[in-house]
């Protein structure tokens, strides 16, 4: 049943990615891989990605934090691909025993939209006004907490997550302390970080540390719950 379920989903982003057109990337993720979650996508020039790549900051986070029991989508959220700012909406798709095998993501790329739109609107305001509205925006959605940030590889995923934790810091990784590393995996924990395959093994290796110290890190964590 599973299978007929995902293959007609498979078709559904064929169909999607023609119609919408090369704006917009859909993305078929399968849950019940170990990982290279990708089995289909549609105009995977908009992020750059393809059959294969992994799941997102913000789809692991979903999963750790199993919101699709309560919902069966969520719509129109930032993500960063590229330093390119997208509009992403997710569907959760479940089998006949309502669990959760998969997502069908729309990533919008609306770039150039907003490069006619500062055409349109110089025409009618001072450049320099134009110009500080926009940079405004743009800061206030690249950077929200809440975006989601678009990998093509595991370790691109677990680099993009610990910078995001780190970007108002200034220390180098290498020197961070003790509880600061643990701090720090605490966070990519709460992100759903550690379901990635070898993730454990790639943020030991960004945080100077062990295999075995992250592993310590998360047992800590997981006996505070």
């Amino acid at each position: 049943m599973d299978k007929d379920i995902m293959l007609y989903y498979v078709k559904l982003v064929e169909f999607l990615g023609v119609v919408l057109g090369p704006s917009w990337e859909v993305v078929l993720y399968d849950l019940r891989r170990d990982e290279k979650n990708v089995i289909a996508i549609a105009n995977g020039h908009v992020s750059g990605r393809s059959v294969g790549a992994p799941l997102t900051e913000n789809a692991l986070k979903v999963l750790y934090n199993k919101e699709y029991n309560n919902i069966d989508y969520k719509a129109n959220y930032n993500s960063v691909s590229k330093n390119n700012i997208l509009r992403t909406s997710a569907l959760y798709i479940k089998n006949g025993n309502d669990n959760l095998i998969g997502f069908l993501c729309l990533n919008f790329d609306d770039s150039g939209y907003r490069n006619i739109n500062d055409k349109l609107m110089s025409l009618i305001h001072p450049d320099e006004l134009i110009h500080k509205n926009n940079f405004e925006v743009l800061e206030n959605i690249k950077f929200s907490d809440e975006s989601d940030s678009i990998g093509t590889t595991i370790e691109e995923v677990s680099e993009n997550a610990i910078r995001r934790v780190l970007k108002n810091s200034s220390i180098p990784l290498d020197r961070l302390t003790k509880d600061e590393k643990f701090e720090i995996v605490k966070v990519l924990d709460e992100k759903g970080i550690f379901m990635l395959k070898g993730a454990v093994s790639y943020v030991a290796e960004l945080l100077y540390s062990s295999e075995a110290t992250i592993y310590r890190y998360l047992n800590d964590i997981n006996a505070g719950k």
